[in-house]
């Protein structure tokens, strides 16, 4: 279920929503369609999920992903709750306020980078951190180009 969730929040969702957008109003930007449907789903709505379930039910990040059992861990868990939940408000409100795209990508961009490059360093991983790992830099890696690329184009 939970690998079923982000392949639908990482690749379905978006590029399903590219096409269809590009579709219904023309081609456009696709940049920017990019831009705004890889924000809106996988920043908006995989991390406000994320953080709701974290502030939740904390012991599932701790234990489940990152296999700490020390009841202490759930209080920084959910604190990263609060934090994706912010940053899931941020890429969800992009979709009405199209010009904070780019601050979406970054941050969003920024967290899945450094959230997957520490995952990758850590070696002895769990599958559902693997997974986590794999995503986090996918993700990445998308918005990274978007914001590249969208920066170059503007310079």
């Amino acid at each position: 279920m939970y690998l079923a969730g982000i392949v639908l929040l990482i690749a379905v969702f978006p590029v399903a929503s590219i096409m269809i957008e590009a579709y219904l109003r023309g081609t456009g930007d696709l940049l920017f369609l990019i831009g705004k449907w890889f924000v809106f789903w996988g920043v908006g709505v995989r991390l406000a999920l994320a953080g709701l379930k974290q502030i939740s039910n904390p012991s599932f990040t701790a234990e489940t992903i990152f296999g700490i059992k020390d009841p202490r861990a759930l209080i920084v868990v959910q604190e990263l709750g609060f934090a994706n939940l912010s940053m899931g408000l941020l890429g969800l409100l992009s979709l009405r306020y199209p010009e904070w795209v780019m601050a979406a990508a970054i941050t969003g961009g920024l967290f899945y980078g450094l959230a997957g490059f520490k995952h990758l360093i850590k070696g002895d991983r769990n599958n559902i951190e693997n997974i986590a790992m794999i995503s986090d830099l996918w993700i990445f890696a998308v918005l990274a180009a978007y914001v590249v690329v969208t920066a170059v184009r503007s310079a």
